[in-house]
């Protein structure tokens, strides 16, 4: 019997490791990883390095998996797990101390990606209201140095 839920960017069994993922993290793997690797694909331009990346950041969640189910917030956790796996591939440096980089990455999934607020709350686990607020803030923040 074939896995119809097996992609390029779930992380293949470990030996011993059945073939087979739980439903539920192949379910979060195929509605966050068109999400991630647009992502990804900002700070990596190369297509491979971003899949590679995402491919990774999975991997990393599949073995945290059963501890982000018992969090609070799994989809932040898995979030933040997404952003460390691109930031270690980018080697990116420290933002600047008046910048927030939680914010950086909304402005990239509204402006750049192209997702809406309750698409953006749902990738990164927060509410709509947080992140439409955010959103005005950064724009107005970037609008007030211009």
């Amino acid at each position: 019997m074939t896995n119809r839920h097996t992609s390029s960017a779930e992380p293949p069994p470990r030996p011993g490791e059945p073939e087979d993922v739980p439903l539920e993290f192949a379910a979060f793997c195929e509605l966050h990883r068109p999400r991630y690797l647009s992502y990804a694909r900002v700070w990596l331009t190369e297509q491979t390095a971003a899949a590679t990346a995402v491919q990774q950041a999975f991997a990393e969640i599949a073995v945290q998996w059963r501890e982000l189910l018992g969090s609070s917030n799994p989809t932040a956790r898995a979030w933040q797990i997404l952003r460390s796996t691109v930031a270690e591939h980018t080697r990116q440096v420290a933002a600047p101390s008046d910048r927030h980089p939680a914010d950086d990455d909304l402005a990239i999934l509204h402006y750049v990606v192209g997702l809406a607020a309750p698409e953006i709350a749902d990738c990164i686990g927060t509410d709509t209201a947080s992140v439409a607020g955010r959103l005005r803030r950064t724009m107005l923040r970037e609008a007030s140095g211009w």
